[in-house]
């Protein structure tokens, strides 16, 4: 009875987290990123290039974006006709621009963003605890198959085939999953893991880490009751993140700490 408890507690959380990956829309930038009817005429009608950056970057003046592109322009997206808000990326699956854009997953058939990035993480921690949890549980009759202790044939194939595709999907999800932790604890996304954002000072894969307890917050919220099921509780609302470089202003003791970091801990090769 305890086993068929704690399988069903574990099958809730696993299919409720897959459900909010799924079927939480990512979240596009607000209205006041969107070029107005004039901006866009007089952006359109100019064939300077560095006229046109000129007039991304006064329109940019007014909205709370710091990152740039790599040559230090506003970054603009063509198709959505707006300027992106900081972590912000165009997906080509979904034709939209999302708001702290992780990656498009397939397995899911959704983009995770800000919106469902916490929703996803769950997802991958009770789908690695239901794999465990059924292999575990299986094991030893596994072990009885394999001494001979087992006199039900038709149960035979049943238990190899579920041992294997746990086993499989345990291995699979412990990488994913570990990597997602890794990201999550130095507050980057997939893509920024891959290419570091890039402000006016040049490109900082440091750029929003703000500590272990800070990054964890960013993603799961203040309220710890809250940071194990899927409900959103991420902080601020995907267009604006605190940035290490305003926290080192107020504290600056948070500089040598990273520095600590990065002489203990070798970063992943990009």
């Amino acid at each position: 009875v305890a086993y068929l408890i704690i399988f069903h507690i574990l099958f809730v959380l696993f299919v409720w987290t897959y459900w909010k990956s799924i079927f939480t829309l990512p979240v596009q930038p607000g209205k006041k990123y969107h070029m107005s009817y004039a901006d866009k005429e007089r952006y359109e009608n100019e064939e300077r290039p560095e006229v046109q950056r000129q007039i991304l970057a006064e329109i940019a003046r007014k909205l709370p974006v710091y990152t740039r592109t790599g040559n230090g322009g506003v970054r603009f997206c063509d198709r959505c006709q707006l300027i992106k808000p900081d972590r912000c990326h165009h997906c080509s699956v979904c034709a939209i621009c999302v708001l702290k854009m992780d990656h498009h997953c397939p397995w899911v058939n959704n983009c995770i963003g800000f919106s469902n990035y916490k929703f996803f993480l769950l997802f991958l921690a009770y789908s690695l605890l239901y794999c465990l949890y059924i292999a575990a549980t299986v094991f030893k009759y596994f072990i009885k198959y394999w001494t001979g202790e087992l006199t039900n044939g038709r149960s035979k194939f049943h238990i190899l085939f579920l041992l294997f595709v746990a086993v499989m999907f345990f291995v699979s999800l412990m990488f994913l999953f570990g990597y997602h932790c890794w990201l999550v604890s130095r507050n980057r996304s997939t893509l920024e893991a891959f290419s570091a954002p890039v402000f006016q000072n040049g490109p900082d894969k440091n750029g929003f880490n703000l500590g272990f307890v800070k990054n964890l917050q960013q993603v799961f919220g203040e309220e710890k009751k809250l940071w194990l099921l899927p409900i959103a509780s991420s902080q601020g609302d995907g267009h604006f993140f605190p940035m290490r470089a305003l926290c080192e202003a107020q504290n600056p003791l948070l500089a040598n700490e990273e520095q600590w970091e990065d002489d203990g801990i070798d970063e992943e090769p990009h």
